[in-house]
Parts: structure tokens; sequence; C-alpha cells
């Protein structure tokens, strides 16, 4: 009996809700995010529940929402890998 879809398909396992994949794991990650003033790397949560500030310039770095922690503008950033 053939499957309806190909389990080993990434980009539908990471479409489906984090409880009904077949290797459960969090839709969260942590990130470096440059500041757009002094260029310094933070590291930052993706959901963060609090307003992130720059350690060398005090400017704020993301804004809590209900879900993802909003980037400021101008800042860049990268997932940190998973290990």
């Amino acid at each position: 009996m053939p499957l309806a879809y190909d389990i080993l398909d990434k980009g539908l396992e990471k479409k489906r809700h984090k409880r009904k994949r077949i290797v459960p794991k969090p839709n969260s990650y942590f990130m470096d995010v440059k500041c757009p003033g002094c260029f310094n790397i933070s590291t930052i949560f993706s959901h963060a529940q609090t307003v992130v500030l720059c350690a060398g310039c005090q400017t704020v770095l993301c804004q809590p929402t209900g879900g993802k922690a909003r980037l400021v503008e101008g800042s860049s950033f990268r997932k940190k890998p998973e290990y």
C-alpha cells in the first residue's frame, strides 16, 4: 500500500504542527542579531517576551509580539545551528 505523501519531505514536515510531526521539535530557535548602530552581535531567542537592548549602545533590537519577536528595521540576523 503506497503512502499518501512522502514522509521524508522536509518542507512538508516543517509546515505541520510541532506536535504532529514524525520527529517532534520546537518552532523556536536562537539567533545572532547585529545591531544597526554599533554592529555589536547579540544572541536573542526567537520568541523573546521582553524588549532586548544592545549591550553596547542601548538601542532596542527586538520588540515582543504575541509569538515571534519583531526585529528592529536595519538589523540583520542568522539562525544559530542546532546540535
